[in-house]
């Protein structure tokens, strides 16, 4: 069932996106050469515990996994790209590090991803990054009263065909709000004008990822790390995005973040 949200709704939602914005700030600023990966998890935990929010992802247990998720934030480098699990590994110069964060906040939750590069960043790694992040900004100026779900999905598969990167289609945006995954499946390529019509107070988490050169996926022995199968750099970028009467209203926005 999908349930459109009141002004008043998604303004809780924008404290919950406020306070996961403030904590991807806070881990892309520690995200350095010489850092675990545990470290991030660990302070990620304390940013949380201090709020007195919810992890969503702390004893997540969808289909796919390999028994509960029992970490607060997923940590994917080089080409893991989703669902990455923390683990006693440090970043490297020049590691494409992506960070996704989902969190409740007095009974409403948000979601959104970043893609930071470790240290000396590479040119063909600074073009993919971009690429995810245009196509989470025209996804969502897609994001309009009136026009269709098909809108959002087309004009992110739009930006990955003028970059040259392949879209896969199994894992995408999805419905969020009184809990992490709520119904409508956004799928990160499709056609304009097709499916479901925004309505004001509907609530997305709209996430582009693209892999360089695959759209097939791999999974990691620990059941939950995705990875292109090509071994290929990878790129993810997600907000958790309102429809309302004035147009897209993003959530999620972070302090330092320019929209392109």
């Amino acid at each position: 069932m999908i349930e459109l949200k009141t002004p008043a709704e998604i303004e809780r939602m924008h404290e919950a996106g406020r306070f996961v914005a403030h904590v991807l700030t806070e881990l892309g600023a520690r995200a350095a050469v010489g850092v675990n990966l545990l470290d991030l998890e660990q302070h990620a935990r304390e940013l949380i515990r201090e709020r007195g929010a919810e992890s969503c992802y702390w004893d997540y247990a969808p289909s796919f996994g390999r028994g509960p998720f029992r970490n607060v934030v997923c940590l994917s480098v080089n080409d893991a790209v989703l669902h990455g699990l923390p683990h006693d590994d440090v970043l490297r110069d020049g590691d494409v590090l992506k960070m996704d964060l989902a969190v409740m906040v007095d009974g409403w939750a948000a979601d959104s991803a970043r893609t930071v590069i470790v240290g000396t960043p590479r040119e063909d790694d600074q073009r993919l990054v971009r690429a995810g992040e245009e196509a989470l900004e025209a996804a969502i100026d897609a994001a309009q009263p009136g026009g269709k779900l098909g809108d959002i999905s087309a004009a992110i598969g739009a930006v990955a065909a003028r970059h040259g990167y392949p879209v896969n289609l199994e894992f995408g945006g999805h419905g969020i709000g009184r809990t992490m995954h709520e119904d409508l499946h956004v799928p990160n390529d499709g056609r304009a004008g097709r499916g479901m019509r925004l309505k004001p107070g509907l609530t997305l988490a709209l996430e582009p990822w693209f892999a360089r050169t695959t759209d097939k996926i791999v999974f990691d022995p620990d059941g939950w790390t995705i990875r292109s199968a090509d071994g290929s750099r990878t790129t993810h970028s997600e907000h958790t995005v309102a429809v309302t009467d004035d147009g897209p209203r993003v959530l999620t926005r972070r302090a330092d973040e320019k929209p392109m």
